[in-house]
């Protein structure tokens, strides 16, 4: 039984969040797994010794969409906790913002790295409203809400995790944030980033960090395609990585 931590504030009326628990059984039952999502509330995740016992066991954590969050910082411990532990990380839209964040903060030494959707006043926004929503968008959704085009890069775990298929696809967004370009250079540099898709106009879409087990994150949710016959590659190989061990 491979148990996953789902990290976020469960909504029922969230279809992102069923897609998620949804696309982990598809992608079990392509691997002939059994798999046990397990909800873990952001403020369960505000102390230290709160995120340690919350995602003891757990095989594999995956930062869920649903920003803004109850404990911000819980979010951000459970993050961390997947990174510096090793345990397989897939981060999705939110899990992906705040990724970015965490990295941000612990990395960078960036102590006020926030999204301006949490209005905090800080000097280092590393995550900003969408510049040029999608003109195809679900009336009253989000700024990027539908399917949009995604280039992967060559090279990478994505690109691995798709073939044969990686190259310009296309994958499903439901969100008004996005990434701060200006920080994409010292992500690089100073946090291992790779970046692993862009968007239409060179926007980052997706990284990962290669010295890491599995962390991988995208601003697409891979969970909202997924589909029992086609399960999604990007889950099916987190979910190959945390039955590894």
């Amino acid at each position: 039984m491979l148990r996953i931590a789902l990290l976020g504030d469960f909504d029922r009326s969230t279809l992102s969040h069923w897609a998620s628990e949804a696309a982990l059984f598809h992608a079990a039952a392509r691997l002939g797994v059994t798999v046990e999502p397990r909800w873990i509330p952001t403020p369960a995740m505000a102390s230290a010794g709160g995120v340690a016992d919350a995602l003891a066991g757990c095989d594999g954590i995956w930062g869920a969409p649903g920003g803004p969050f109850d404990s911000a910082i819980g979010m951000l411990n459970g993050i961390a906790h997947a990174r510096r532990a090793r345990v397989p990380y897939l981060g999705t839209c939110a899990g992906f913002q705040y990724a970015l964040i965490e990295l941000s903060r612990n990395v960078l030494g960036l102590a006020d790295a926030d999204t301006a959707e949490n209005a905090s006043g800080s000097t280092n926004v590393v995550i900003t409203p969408v510049a040029c929503p999608l003109p195809g968008r679900r009336p009253g959704g989000p700024a990027m809400s539908g399917a949009d085009g995604v280039r992967i890069l060559a090279g990478t775990r994505l690109a691995a995790l798709y073939a044969p298929d990686a190259g310009d696809l296309s994958e499903e967004y439901f969100c008004n944030y996005e990434t701060n370009a200006a920080f994409i250079l010292r992500w690089e540099a100073e946090a291992g980033l790779r970046v692993a898709a862009r968007g239409g106009g060179g926007e980052l879409r997706a990284f990962e960090l290669p010295d890491h087990p599995f962390f991988v994150a995208t601003l697409f949710q891979p969970q909202r395609s997924s589909r029992i016959d086609r399960p999604h590659p990007i889950v099916v190989g987190f979910l190959r990585q945390a039955s590894a061990g």
